[in-house]
């Protein structure tokens, strides 16, 4: 099964009965116990569960850790042995609501933060400092552009299959802050720590723009969170864990999943 979907006890808000979520790791929220499904790295208790409790609706959980916009759309996601079908798939028809929360995979937001992160952790261990790893681009532009039109597209096949939904863009927690200094948690140097801030910043702009263009909501998490960043009393991510394949580090905590799930029924109240 590539998808959850249960019956939240509490009060139905007006005209939202079913939410979906799309979506990848920021969604599904990988390494948040209890764990709702293994194979797919999601949480029970991510910002779509958390919101489907607020607002005492149905719930179908799409998302998928590791998902990009192409693989939320047209082509079949494979993790290990296992094969995901495209998450747009399982949206039914009566959707009032649908989240969505991708394109970090498309530009390698996430993944090229951790590789700049275990190479200078990699400086401070002796025996495996000679390690080669691969650079963090500073020119995403041409990606970003692609994840843009990407989440537009999404966005469009949502309209074309649930029309009655309203469609919502929950755009990404700040990691790497303006309070966010080099340490344990965020092991950069002073110009791979400006680059990544950069990095965020445009994929917030690629939210926003795909907002524009498919007329679509936007939650801007990013905004949000810029002093619940790494380096803060109060992160709402996780910093650096060294251990390869965790799928935490530098991903929502849990307190950053039901801070998003507040802020989303906040924007929906009003």
């Amino acid at each position: 099964m590539n998808s959850s979907s249960a019956e939240v006890p509490g009060q139905t808000r007006p005209g939202i009965a079913h939410l979906t979520s799309l979506g990848s790791s920021f969604a599904a929220g990988p390494g948040i116990r209890p764990i709702e499904s293994r194979r797919a790295q999601r949480s029970a208790l991510n910002y779509p569960h958390l919101l489907a409790e607020k607002l005492g609706c149905r719930l179908t959980d799409l998302s998928i850790s590791g998902a990009t916009t192409e693989t939320i759309l047209t082509r079949p996601q494979r993790v290990g042995l296992l094969k995901f079908q495209p998450q747009i798939r399982g949206l039914s028809h009566d959707s009032d609501l649908v989240t969505l929360t991708a394109g970090g995979n498309d530009v390698g937001y996430i993944g090229s933060m951790y590789a700049a992160a275990l190479k200078g952790w990699l400086s401070t261990q002796p025996v495996l400092s000679r390690i080669k790893l691969p650079q963090i681009s500073e020119k995403p532009g041409i990606v970003i552009d692609r994840a843009t039109a990407g989440l537009v597209s999404v966005a469009e096949e949502i309209h074309r299959r649930a029309p009655k939904a309203r469609v919502v863009f929950v755009d990404y927690l700040t990691i790497i802050g303006h309070r966010t200094t080099p340490g344990p948690s965020a092991p950069f140097d002073s110009e791979t720590m400006s680059t990544l801030r950069v990095i965020g910043e445009q994929v917030a702009q690629m939210f926003q723009h795909a907002a524009d263009r498919s007329g679509s909501e936007l939650i801007k998490l990013s905004q949000f969170s810029e002093n619940h960043a790494l380096g803060c009393p109060e992160p709402w991510v996780n910093g650096f864990r060294p251990k390869p394949g965790n799928g935490v580090s530098f991903h929502p905590n849990r307190e950053g999943m039901r801070a998003a799930a507040g802020l989303i029924s906040d924007h929906l109240a009003s």
